[in-house]
């Protein structure tokens, strides 16, 4: 079942170890199929360097397992909702990498201090409230992806224009059309949040909205000129 989904899903996440996003088993990538509506993630726990396609674990979006011997992600249920909430995306990715970990740690939203973020998201990357102690003892997985939605949807956010988020005191949660775009992206908020650490520490100032808008939309949108057609 799925066959060509699990060998994207199964490269997508062996991408965030090329892009040196995760240490032993810190991360996972899923994709979904919309036309069914089911969901391939990567198992729980289980070393990159081991993993095999066929590994991959099939979900529904009730949180039903339809095929695999091993278990899902445990961040599963968190995927699940990003995907029941947000309808557009079709990937999502998840790391434990150090400078998007730092800002989730401290509760900073991640600032766009120049063009380098203004091309990958409009705005800052926000970080979500913390969780309450009945949400983290109840079903925290699944609160997670509440708390995101909810970060989203109150904050007046884009979850189109800003693929990714941070997850206060836990880490960043990134998406995209596919698993492969959600990765990538996940290497992209690493490297702006490395950026955006550095520019705080010589207490440089956020970037303009005219700097801002010009260099997201000349990439993002009907009016995108940047690249090949």
């Amino acid at each position: 079942m799925l066959e060509n989904l699990k060998q994207k899903v199964y490269e997508a996440n062996l991408k965030l170890v090329e892009y040196k996003l995760v240490l032993f088993t810190w991360g996972n990538v899923s994709e979904i199929d919309r036309e069914s509506g089911l969901v391939v993630i990567k198992p729980s726990g289980v070393d990159y360097d081991k993993m095999r396609p066929e590994d991959m674990v099939v979900m529904n979006l009730n949180g039903e397992k339809v095929e695999g011997e091993l278990n899902p992600s445990s961040d599963t249920p968190t995927h699940l909702e990003l995907y029941r909430r947000f309808p557009d995306i079709g990937g999502v990715a998840h790391t434990h990498s150090t400078f998007a970990v730092s800002f989730a740690q401290a509760a900073i939203d991640v600032p766009c201090y120049g063009t380098t973020h203004a091309d990958f998201a409009y705005g800052s990357v926000p970080c979500t409230r913390d969780l309450t102690k009945a949400e983290i003892e109840g079903e925290y997985e699944l609160n997670t992806g509440k708390v995101i939605a909810e970060c989203f949807e109150k904050g007046g956010i884009d979850y189109n224009a800003v693929p990714a988020v941070l997850v206060h005191s836990h880490g960043p949660f990134t998406w995209g059309k596919n698993g492969l775009e959600a990765a990538k992206n996940s290497a992209i908020l690493e490297e702006v949040s490395k950026m955006a650490y550095l520019s705080k520490m010589m207490q440089a100032q956020p970037a303009s909205e005219d700097i801002r808008k010009k260099h997201y939309f000349r990439k993002h949108g009907a009016g995108a000129y940047y690249g090949q057609k």
